[in-house]
């Protein structure tokens, strides 16, 4: 009897020790968790959206913050023997100047953003501005994971893209901080995985997270080229005649949701969805465009193909107002 009560106390002790670590392991395994990757656009096919939307009701106040205003920086890790589409680069780097041409108006999805708030500043600003691009040839490191997908030369983990924009943001002396967002685009046939079992184009298409503290504090997404595998993550539309065109819509989603919860603590709804997540694989009525090239965004001077974003207000996805 009492080496059954001892072995129960030491495994009771056991479980208690290890909560903390399930926990912690859960959240990172729960594809819209809020750990250490956060706003996953999961790839089409893995079940994220739904009718009307998808989640569990509306987003809901945590306490976090909020990026109140954004500036933008695009990185391009293209490395010699890998390659990009011709207008890649340009074309990604004009939609960043239109989203922030387009600051302050309420005909595009952007507008929905200015509803949420957090507890220092109030209510977020439709104010965006584009800080510049880099084009990043410096080699690829060895994989440091394993996917699935046969049209992928290479794997990198988050902790090497994390490294990777990190030597670059120093490099070029480009700001951090609340307000400084990170866009680290890797080329053509280019994977990478946030666990042994996420990985691009099979499972997500983009996410947003964050490393650092206070001054040093780096909001960043990973965008891989979402053509690699089209039934994963491409729209079907090219209103700019380009690869660009599928990259972008998944890149609106992840700067979405990185103003309205870049640190994982601010908005989302009871499973995890971020403002982007609800409405993903959604584009609402187009404006114009022929078959395969349409778009149902005006921004700026340019037009693109956008996925709607979700409102509380209305408790709906939206392509403009909120």
């Amino acid at each position: 009897m009492r080496r059954f009560a001892i072995g129960l106390f030491i495994g009771l002790l056991m479980l208690v020790y290890s909560l903390p670590a399930l926990a912690a392991s859960s959240v990172v395994g729960t594809p819209n968790g809020h750990g250490p990757i956060r706003g996953i656009v999961k790839a089409k096919g893995q079940n994220q959206a739904a009718l009307p939307f998808a989640g569990s009701g509306k987003l809901t106040y945590h306490g976090g913050p909020v990026m109140h205003t954004n500036k933008t920086f695009a990185i391009y890790w293209v490395p010699s023997g890998f390659s990009v589409s011709t207008n890649y680069q340009s074309t990604i780097n004009k939609f960043f100047q239109d989203v922030a041409a387009s600051s302050g108006s309420t005909s595009n999805v952007y507008y929905s953003t200015t509803q949420y708030y957090d507890n220092t500043k109030g209510n977020i600003l439709h104010s965006s501005s584009f800080g510049g691009a880099y084009l990043d040839t410096n080699p690829f490191p060895s994989s440091g994971c394993t996917d699935s997908v046969s049209q992928t030369t290479i794997c990198l983990s988050d902790a090497q893209l994390q490294a990777e924009i990190d030597r670059v943001v120093a490099l070029k002396g480009w700001p951090r901080g609340a307000t400084n967002m990170f866009f680290m685009f890797t080329a053509k046939n280019v994977g990478s995985c946030y666990d042994n079992a996420n990985c691009a184009f099979s499972q997500f298409c983009a996410y947003h997270s964050d490393f650092g503290t206070g001054a040093n504090l780096t909001i960043y997404a990973n965008q891989p080229y979402a053509t690699t595998v089209s039934s994963g993550c491409d729209t079907g539309q090219r209103p700019n005649n380009d690869d660009a065109d599928a990259t972008i819509n998944v890149t609106s989603h992840e700067h979405a949701e990185a103003i309205t919860d870049y640190n994982g603590d601010a908005w989302y709804d009871a499973s995890g969805y971020e403002n982007g997540d609800k409405c993903a694989w959604t584009f609402g009525t187009a404006l114009g465009g022929s078959t395969g090239h349409k778009y149902n965004q005006v921004l700026g001077t340019g037009h693109y193909y956008l996925q709607r974003e979700w409102s509380n207000a209305t408790n709906k996805c939206l392509l403009t107002g909120k």
